[in-house]
């Protein structure tokens, strides 16, 4: 009887140990595979990801659909026409028959001649890490997910209805009643504990000194979203995350691909660093892969995993 307990016992905690051990592979990011993307990302050779350079654009594009498709997502490309010059996002849906869906973006294109590693090859990391993760786990998912890296969200396109996310949020108008919310992954490398933090007027009151933590920045209509990635980097425990509630005539607030979801009344947040309120070499060459913290990327990754797993 006494070995027939034990045998019992042992099973049972065999059970347990590899279902921990495999909850532990599909719900943490990991740094290595961070790294691994945006080498890819920033790999080319001969010239820089910006709107002069097509070539270069179609092969981080073309790159990125055969990374996902190895997730087990399939990609189309969402072409477009500027100054006669075809430019492409790449938009990834992971279709689970739900009734509403969440998109999760990031843009690939780079301002000038730089590598652009925080601004916005770790936003595209970021974003691949998570749809490896939600493919693993998407039978915990109540929402149909969207996956899109965007282009020419840099200069001299910024702000136009030239960007590529301004030519996704129009495209999904019509069915914007069938969007939960938006998450936009805009620079998330870049972290110090010094007392390097600066803010829009006014706002160095109220947040941290030190470049420590994550920022949800979201819009009145949007701030549910927010509140929930931040409570679920609390959870975590390991990355302090700071929420903005704003207008966008605060400067900052609308200054990447989120805006032009809320210019349809999308609920929509920037999840970032901060972006030139952090980050010294910003839109510079030495924004480089070396300056960057590939553990704190992972863990904004598990935040925004939690976020979708958990969201109500």
């Amino acid at each position: 009887m006494f070995k027939k307990i034990l045998s019992s016992t042992i099973f049972v905690l065999i059970i347990l140990l590899t279902s921990n051990n495999y909850a532990e592979t599909v719900t943490k990011a990991n740094p290595a595979y961070l790294k691994m993307y945006m080498n890819n990302i920033v790999g080319g050779k001969d010239a820089y990801r910006n709107y002069r350079n097509i070539a270069e654009l179609n092969r981080v594009a073309a790159w990125i659909k055969g990374q996902m498709k190895q997730f087990g997502i399939e990609c189309s490309y969402q072409n477009y026409s500027v100054d006669r010059q075809t430019y492409r996002n790449v938009v990834c849906p992971l279709n689970l028959n739900q009734t509403k869906k969440i998109i999760v973006g990031a843009h690939y294109d780079v301002f000038g001649e730089q590598d652009g590693a925080d601004d916005n090859a770790s936003g595209v990391a970021g974003v691949l890490e998570t749809a490896r993760l939600m493919a693993q786990n998407k039978n915990q998912l109540k929402y149909n997910i969207e996956f899109v890296f965007y282009t020419l969200e840099e200069p001299p396109y910024f702000r136009t209805e030239h960007m590529g996310s301004y030519i996704h949020a129009k495209s999904v108008e019509k069915s914007k009643h069938e969007i939960f919310g938006v998450y936009i992954l805009e620079m998330i490398g870049y972290y110090s504990e010094r007392d390097i933090q600066t803010y829009p007027t006014g706002l160095g009151l109220f947040y941290p000194s030190h470049g420590d933590f994550i920022a949800a920045i979201s819009n009145y209509s949007s701030r549910s979203l927010s509140a929930n990635f931040c409570h679920q980097m609390s959870s975590l425990d390991k990355l302090q995350c700071e929420r903005l509630i704003a207008p966008s005539f605060i400067e900052g607030v609308d200054f990447s691909d989120h805006g032009n979801y809320w210019k349809y009344d999308i609920p929509a947040i920037m999840i970032t660093d901060t972006a030139f309120f952090r980050n010294p070499h910003y839109h510079l060459k030495t924004d480089q892969m070396s300056q960057l913290n590939f553990i704190k990327m992972a863990d904004v990754v598990d935040g925004l995993v939690r976020s979708m797993v958990n969201q109500k």
